[in-house]
């Protein structure tokens, strides 16, 4: 992916989407020895980085494609993404959710504007049923981080971050199914001067950790792990980006995810999700990488069941 189409994607989409804010604070500085900057995409529309990517996914669509509309399967932020994305672009949304979902992640499909067609809580049978409505209606498949289009639109978010701060020495983001991060990868290539990108992945869904070390696609046998956004796999369009422009990747234990969260919630007054958490744990983690450097984050959402917190 070159950087003319990183920086096509990003004027196509900036007209439907939110420029978020990057925010400081001192006593983070003063803790982390170090200069950080978080980019903040809880503030973002449907409250995580995921409009991105669906937007200009849905906007490089041919007339006829949109007019069968699109469909994925997501249980989290991209079910939302997708729905709003595409009620604004008047083009019909199909969501696979597992019938397990949260009511509450239901409700904000709807809200959105995505018709719902439940499956059983499988990876299977989110992939079957997804198939069956393509197959069904002619509609285009979009999947959450696996797909060329989403993933220069992630990379959006980390455009605007060194625009904003184009002196950053390393960019933290969270590692999930891997369309933010190769992404941010590709944004630090083209738009940094020698930035560097490093991922923050729990110890319990560390496959992409395992992947760089083995040269191919890890998988997960569980994933027990608070960062419920980062439960998934990489795949085999965002894999090589990140292979050929990431660092590192630093691993975060649950206690680490829940105290960085509650860090940043109590400190900055900001409400992320765990799977951001992670993010700046690695930050906390990796104390001799970041020390009296300039440090980009990726705040990647904020949607997070209040009822249900872990601190």
């Amino acid at each position: 992916m070159t950087k003319t189409q990183l920086s096509d994607c990003y004027n196509r989409i900036s007209p439907y989407i939110h420029n978020t804010p990057v925010l400081t604070s001192r006593l983070v500085n003063t803790y982390t020895n170090a200069t950080v900057f978080f980019k903040c995409e809880n503030f973002q529309k449907t409250g995580a980085y995921k409009m991105r990517g669906a937007t200009n996914a849905i906007m490089q669509l041919s007339s006829e494609q949109k007019s069968k509309g699109v469909v994925t399967h997501s249980s989290g932020n991209f079910a939302q993404a997708l729905s709003f994305a595409a009620k604004s672009l008047d083009v019909k949304a199909t969501i696979v959710m597992p019938a397990n979902s949260p009511k509450v992640k239901k409700d904000a499909v709807v809200e959105y504007g995505g018709h719902i067609v439940e499956c059983a809580p499988t990876i299977e049978a989110r992939e079957a049923t997804a198939n069956q409505i393509v197959n069904d209606t002619g509609a285009t498949f979009i999947h959450p981080s696996n797909d060329p289009d989403v993933i220069l639109g992630q990379g959006t978010a980390c455009i605007e971050l060194l625009k904003a701060q184009p002196d950053l020495d390393v960019i933290f983001c969270p590692v999930g199914g891997g369309g933010l991060i190769a992404g941010s990868a590709l944004a630090a290539h083209y738009y940094g001067h020698n930035c560097q990108v490093v991922g923050g992945e729990p110890m319990e869904a560390d496959d992409a950790y395992r992947s760089l070390l083995s040269g191919t696609i890890e998988t997960n046998q569980t994933a027990h792990t608070i960062a419920d956004g980062l439960r998934t796999q990489l795949g085999h369009h965002n894999f090589p980006i990140i292979q050929k422009h990431v660092k590192q990747i630093t691993r975060v234990s649950e206690v680490e995810i829940i105290e960085a969260m509650r860090f940043i919630w109590e400190r900055m007054k900001l409400i992320i999700e765990p799977s951001s958490a992670v993010a700046f744990a690695a930050v906390i983690k990796d104390e001799k990488m970041v020390r009296n450097k300039k440090i980009g984050v990726i705040i990647s959402g904020g949607n997070v069941d209040v009822n249900n917190l872990p601190f």
